[in-house]
């Protein structure tokens, strides 16, 4: 894990002083309403439906113990009990007191953290694949790219006022677990055929009300140009992206509006520019900064891992919840006698992602004793403990079950991923936390869960897709229809390799009948799909026209010859 030197932790006190005293000149009338907002949103600060909402950053989706149980202090101390991880790998809490957001700040430096560029026109949290370092699967560990991204974003002055928010995301596997072809710049590690490392980059990509597969712009570049060639995409973005619209100002409009041969083109004219004169304005990444980045990132030993099990109620006699576990929340290690552990935050009756305080720090413990003091943030609103020794697994498995942390449904219908909605945002149209809850009640049979298979449930309460409605294999929009809740469906998207945007069901759906229109697409799903066939394999296969016909020929025939039920679709 990344080191802070004194000096970085110095700096992460004073820019809370600063934000303090620019508190206190916005409390004194010293300071407009709109310079503040850009200076608070700058520190992560929101102005929400009912509070501030602090966005806390955690780079690359890497906590240790200490900064787990910080996380859980900050929500006790200040917030409501409980924080909110999100799908960029950060956590957020929704009921900050602004006068106390300045202390925050100074908690969270002192354990190498803050909320800087977590909101703003600015690069934003650098996301990658939870699993890295640890996968099977991987070419090469993404983290150190990350922490070289980081250094090199954060406070860039060049980049800390662009058109519009910017997004990053890095994988070094074989498999994308990090949606990077949804991002602004998406960028995958690769090895050439002399196994060096060579990076694909991915630009344009992104949800929202315009959602947008990243296209590739470089497939073969060399390490040591990485930066170099980011800052010409930057650039470029910054000098033509537009500033007179923000529903068009992100990098996917400019990059569809000129075209990808273009944009590449006035990409290559800046990188150019860059490499003349003396010194180059971006030098190359040498051997000795990537050795030390990655000297940071050094996978665990053995002997870090933490005490025996212990007690004879802890020993695994023939116990079937424990196996189900196992089966489901577990998956290989690139290290013999390890396994990683998905910690499930869908547990029945909870929001996704949100986690109480006093079971964040029961956690902390798990992972400093458990985990090699390490645990980590998915993008799906889970976390995951990267180190534990598969003679650990039973007492693991035994403490998160008393925390309620090891619910069997990691890839299943419940594990969905939901943004929080009208119930907090105040740019969400409708609620997603009631609605999640309901359909994890309805689907509470783990046998029937496990007869469905591997599916990806993703819920947005608005346009701005931050519950990635998009990528779903089934998508949920909330929508304002006349002051009611309303919910558009869409079918057969993926956020990983296969990158696809789902296709829109048809008219909107009740808030009322959501619920049973989730259960009318799986046995829709049962009904079509061949043996050993996954969902989003049946709807690319079928198309949406079978899911369309159930849904709305059955769901609705009691009532579809309604008035009042035909006027209100129709609108």
């Amino acid at each position: 894990m990344y080191q802070y030197s004194d000096q970085e932790r110095q700096f992460l006190h004073q820019r809370a002083s600063q934000f303090q005293g620019q508190v206190a000149r916005f409390r004194a009338g010293a300071l407009d309403g709109e310079r503040f907002a850009q200076l608070r949103l700058r520190n992560g600060l929101y102005e929400q439906r009912h509070a501030h909402m602090l966005r806390v950053a955690i780079p690359y989706g890497q906590l240790n113990s200490a900064q787990l149980a910080k996380l859980a202090h900050i929500a006790r101390k200040y917030d409501r009990g409980y924080g909110h991880f999100t799908t960029r790998q950060n956590i957020q809490y929704n009921w900050p007191e602004l006068d106390d957001v300045p202390a925050i700040l100074h908690e969270l430096a002192e354990v190498d953290m803050h909320a800087i560029q977590t909101s703003g026109s600015c690069i934003r949290n650098i996301t990658s694949d939870h699993l890295a370092g640890v996968s099977s699967d991987e070419y090469e560990d993404p983290r150190p790219w990350c922490e070289l991204l980081r250094q090199w974003s954060t406070l860039h002055p060049e980049f800390n006022w662009l058109p519009r928010k910017f997004k990053f995301a890095v994988t070094g596997a074989k498999n994308d677990r990090a949606a990077v072809q949804f991002h602004d710049i998406g960028i995958r590690i690769v090895k050439n055929g002399n196994d060096e490392v060579r990076f694909k980059i991915y630009v344009g990509g992104g949800m929202g009300r315009t959602p947008v597969i990243g296209k590739l712009i470089h497939d073969d570049l060399p390490a040591a140009e990485l930066l170099s060639y980011l800052q010409a995409i930057m650039r470029v973005y910054n000098k033509y992206g537009r500033r007179d619209n923000k529903y068009k100002a992100r990098i996917k409009i400019l990059v569809n509006a000129l075209g990808i041969d273009k944009f590449a083109e006035k990409v290559n004219q800046a990188w150019a520019a860059s490499k003349k004169g003396a010194p180059a304005q971006t030098p190359e990444l040498t051997n000795q900064q990537i050795n030390q980045a990655k000297s940071f990132f050094t996978k665990k030993l053995a002997q870090s891992a933490g005490p025996r099990n212990s007690g004879a109620t802890l020993i695994p006699v023939a116990n079937p919840a424990f196996m189900n576990w196992r089966k489901h929340n577990t998956s290989e290690h690139a290290l013999p006698g390890y396994v990683v552990v998905h910690v499930s935050l869908k547990a029945q009756g909870e929001a996704p992602g949100d986690l109480d305080a006093d079971i964040m720090e029961r956690l902390a413990c798990i992972t400093r004793d458990y985990s090699a003091d390490e645990i980590r943030v998915t993008h799906e609103q889970n976390l995951v403990l990267p180190y534990v020794k598969r003679s650990d697994l039973f007492t693991v498995w035994h403490k998160l079950n008393e925390l309620k942390l090891a619910t069997p449904n990691i890839g299943k219908l419940t594990d969905m991923i939901a943004c929080p909605g009208l119930d907090f945002c105040s740019l969400a149209n409708a609620g997603t936390i009631e609605l999640a809850k309901e359909i994890s009640e309805r689907m509470d049979d783990f046998d029937r869960l496990y007869q469905i298979g591997d599916i990806k449930l993703k819920m947005s309460g608005c346009v701005n897709a931050c519950g990635h409605h998009h990528a779903g294999h089934i998508g949920i929009l909330g929508v304002d229809k006349k002051g009611e809740e309303w919910y558009q469906l869409t079918l057969g998207g993926s956020a990983e390799n296969d990158a696809r945007i789902g296709q829109r069901l048809g008219p909107a759906v009740a808030k009322t009948e959501l619920a049973d229109a989730i259960e009318n697409i799986i046995e829709t799903y049962l009904k079509q799909r061949r043996a050993d066939e996954s969902f989003l394999a049946t709807v690319i296969r079928t198309g949406v026209s079978p899911f369309q016909e159930n849904l709305y020929e059955n769901l609705y025939a009691n009532h579809k010859k309604s008035p009042d039920y035909q006027q209100s679709v129709a609108a």
